[in-house]
């Protein structure tokens, strides 16, 4: 609704935020970076405020992503009861960009987050893997 134009947590008046034309390169060039100053394989999630159909309230969305796997396919494993799972499949970027929300909040001017021991979803991966296609998409 905003065409990605935010004027929260803009440097002074008049100014405006600005989502990165392409987030998941935005992502890769910090995760490059980061990976070269602290010698760590690491993930990085860039994310934005994002509105739900039929839900009050903002959450945090991963919009991009780099060395995280952005969705987890659980489909064929079994549940605590044995029971096959059929169509779970995480959104893991987007629960750690809405975990991310909670620790940077919105006011107080925190611009990152850390998240420890995600370690084993640590991957290859894009955010637009979390975009569904359009004859998918109930509401496009």
């Amino acid at each position: 609704a905003n065409a990605g134009v935010d004027q929260s947590n803009a440097p002074g008046p008049g100014q405006a935020v600005l989502l990165p034309a392409d987030p998941d390169a935005s992502a890769a060039r910090l995760l490059r970076e980061l990976q070269s100053f602290t010698g760590r394989n690491v993930g990085v999630v860039i994310t934005d405020t994002f509105g739900r159909p039929w839900r009050e309230g903002l959450v945090d969305v991963a919009i991009g992503v780099a060395g995280l796997r952005p969705l987890v396919d659980l489909r064929g494993l079994a549940d605590w009861s044995e029971r096959k799972l059929e169509v779970t499949v995480m959104a893991l970027a987007d629960q750690v960009a809405a975990a991310a929300g909670l620790v940077m909040g919105k006011v107080g001017g925190i611009p990152a987050a850390l998240l420890r021991g995600a370690g084993t979803w640590l991957g290859e991966g894009r955010a637009a893997e979390l975009v569904r296609p359009a004859e998918r998409d109930l509401f496009r």
